[in-house]
């Protein structure tokens, strides 16, 4: 009776332990499909940023072509090839045809902001603290901004009273919503050193904003000026009359005179069906007999539309393959 009582013992010890390395075993096998996953996912992620960082390379190359026929415009077409057999579209935006937030005045400011804030006193509001953000003063504009506004309501940080540094400086004026600030991002820069905007390289976005304020013709540059402007620049001499303002703020202290031009670039692949990886670099062409044609002023993962979204098509110029 004994016996029985341990051998049935044993054997319930053995399917004990058969159950557990059972257990072990399956969850050894889905820790592993779980990292192979893993690996795959991050190997896809490597491989599609890659990619899209391929594209700029080639925007740079086509930007310089010196076949006008071939050469990509800067006024926020876009461009789809193939590389590596994926399909990859590219859309370069001139920061010359953008409003200029440290430069552009009061009306040209309203006229933004106007577009994409309907209540008249909340637009009085954003445009007064955004003048009082980059002025050296403590003055209150109308509705504006300064130091007490900042500590009333209850923020850490005060208004830097000098020209805007980036884009995204733009987001802790007091006042501007996120929504706003994602709507008006694409429009603006920091890097054209100029009060107007050249028509010419500038979005359909900003021309559609333009147009409906009836203000294209008072915010764009004289063709005479534009004229100027590219001889100038086809002798790598920056305008004299520009250089001041093209260094105004300490973001462009290191281009000096060497920049020619700034373009946002961004580069996306469409990897799988509904994998699709972006990147948009900010870069200044440079003059003079420089080793590279670009100068990176910014580098970020691109999380905004996509540009194989439906509302895109409207800016899809041309499809071209481009050798591996």
């Amino acid at each position: 009776m004994i016996k029985k009582s341990q051998e049935g013992l044993a054997m319930v010890i053995v399917i004990w332990v058969l159950s557990l390395l059972t257990i072990m075993a399956g969850s050894f096998s889905l820790t592993m499909r779980r990292e192979t996953v893993a690996i795959g996912a991050n190997k896809d992620n490597s491989e599609a940023l890659a990619i899209a960082e391929s594209g700029i390379v080639i925007a740079q190359k086509m930007m310089l072509s010196k076949d006008n026929s071939l050469r990509w415009l800067t006024n926020g077409s876009i461009y789809q090839f193939q590389y590596q057999e994926r399909d990859i579209r590219v859309r370069i935006l001139a920061e010359n045809g953008k409003i200029d937030i440290n430069k552009a005045n009061e009306t040209s400011l309203m006229t933004l902001i106007s577009s994409v804030v309907e209540e008249e006193e909340m637009r009085q509001e954003v445009v007064s603290a955004i003048l009082d953000w980059r002025d050296s003063d403590d003055l209150v504009h109308i509705n504006g901004a300064e130091k007490q506004q900042y500590e009333d309501a209850g923020l850490t940080y005060t208004p830097a009273n000098k020209a805007f540094q980036t884009i995204e400086e733009l987001q802790m004026v007091l006042g501007l919503s996120s929504e706003v600030y994602e709507n008006i991002e694409p429009l603006v820069t920091v890097y054209s050193g100029k009060a107007s905007l050249d028509t010419k390289q500038a979005s359909a976005e900003v021309l559609q904003m333009l147009g409906q304020a009836g203000l294209g013709a008072e915010l764009s540059e004289s063709s005479a000026e534009r004229v100027e402007d590219e001889e100038r620049t086809e002798s790598n001499v920056l305008p004299e009359e520009n250089e001041d303002d093209f260094n105004s703020g300490d973001m462009m202290q290191n281009l000096g005179n060497t920049a020619k031009s700034v373009y946002t670039v961004i580069s996306e692949v469409k990897f799988f069906e509904d994998f699709e990886t972006a990147v948009k670099v900010v870069m200044a062409k440079n003059t003079g007999d420089r080793e590279a044609p670009f100068n990176v002023l910014s580098y970020q993962v691109y999380h905004d539309i996509s540009l194989f979204s439906d509302d895109m098509e409207q800016f899809l110029v041309e499809t071209q393959n481009e050798s591996e």
